[in-house]
């Protein structure tokens, strides 16, 4: 106890998802992908995690976002994922490529 408060040893289980993504045509520059990225980087943002633009800085026509969240249990990670991935692919000004996830837990090095 510490401070009057119980501290607890949890499992504590953290994801992340990067989202390879092509961009429209007009996005010749990259004032124009800011303004395609950044939108998507503001609605993941909604779902309490942190996300950023993180490859293809210098390519007009693509970008990777990724996101990361933490939470106790393993299947809050996957839910908060999957809606991340599905605003993602719903969004009508990228198309998504790809996506890799992964999973880390306590017993992770």
């Amino acid at each position: 106890m510490r401070g009057g408060l119980a501290v607890s040893s949890g499992a504590m289980f953290t994801g992340t998802a990067v989202f390879d993504l092509l961009l429209p045509g007009d996005s010749r520059s990259l004032k124009a992908k800011r303004s395609y990225v950044r939108p998507i980087v503001a609605a993941l943002r909604r779902f309490e995690v942190s996300a950023a633009e993180v490859g293809a800085l210098d390519l007009h026509g693509r970008a990777q976002i990724a996101v990361a969240v933490v939470a106790a249990e393993a299947a809050h990670v996957r839910e908060v994922l999957d809606s991340c991935e599905r605003l993602v692919a719903g969004r009508p000004e990228a198309e998504l490529l790809s996506v890799r996830r992964r999973l880390y837990g306590a017993e992770d090095d």
